[in-house]
């Protein structure tokens, strides 16, 4: 199962920006859909975005025009970038395959003013 490790959350104003990175082991990264999913207290884990191994990528409607998801399978990541941020983007933000296998321990990022 796969293994990650999240960075590049924190606290940003709304209309902010911020790029989220996630390096992932214990799998041939490069034939696997990866996505990113977030999860606020209270409710459930969703899915954000995923990118297929060929580069095909998908989107939460809330999230279409303002995050892109990208991958470097030289360096076994995928990355979330992040603008126009509201604060129901405020969430923890993980990585996972697609369908998710794991969990590493997020990152948070919250967006108030």
């Amino acid at each position: 199962q796969v293994q990650v490790v999240e960075s590049g959350g924190g606290l940003v104003q709304p209309g902010g920006s911020l790029r989220l990175s996630c390096t992932a082991s214990g799998i041939i990264f490069r034939f696997f859909t990866m996505g990113w999913y977030r999860q606020d207290p209270g409710k459930q884990r969703e899915l954000v975005a995923r990118i297929s191994p060929g580069g095909t990528t998908n989107y939460h409607d809330s999230v279409k025009g303002r995050f892109t998801i990208s991958r470097d399978n030289a360096k076994n990541s995928v990355y979330l970038q992040m603008n126009s941020l509201k604060p129901e983007d405020t969430a923890v933000y993980y990585c996972s395959s697609f369908p998710a296998s794991s969990w590493g321990q997020g990152t948070q990022v919250t967006v108030s003013s």
